[in-house]
């Protein structure tokens, strides 16, 4: 995958510098849909949610000084978003074979 590198995500220092640092999510916009990869390394799944909450606070902030979109508005319309998605409730997994696991995913 090669990247434009006004749009590469890089590791925060403070992350790189802890040992005990664990990515969960990674995720992409590919052929007109979201791809990811994840790992539910939380106990309590709520926490999962909670840091969903956070990235869509974080992302809001994103958009008010990438595109300069009021921040409040931008994380009101993130959660329309999410509410959208859980109330269609038509999500799919589809899980694609990881290299070297013999085509399990």
């Amino acid at each position: 995958m090669s990247e434009r590198e006004e749009f590469q995500l890089k590791t925060p220092d403070s992350v790189a510098a802890d040992p005990d640092a664990v990515e969960i999510t990674r995720m992409w916009w590919s052929k007109g849909e979201p791809v990811m990869s994840i790992k539910p390394a939380f106990n309590d799944p709520k926490q999962y949610g909670q840091l969903l909450a956070i990235a869509a606070k974080h992302m809001a902030h994103g958009y008010a000084v990438r595109h300069g979109h009021d921040e409040r508005q931008a994380y009101h319309l993130i959660l329309q978003g999410l509410s959208e998605v859980i109330k269609a409730d038509n999500v799919q997994t589809v899980a694609e074979a990881t290299a070297g696991a013999g085509g399990h995913a």
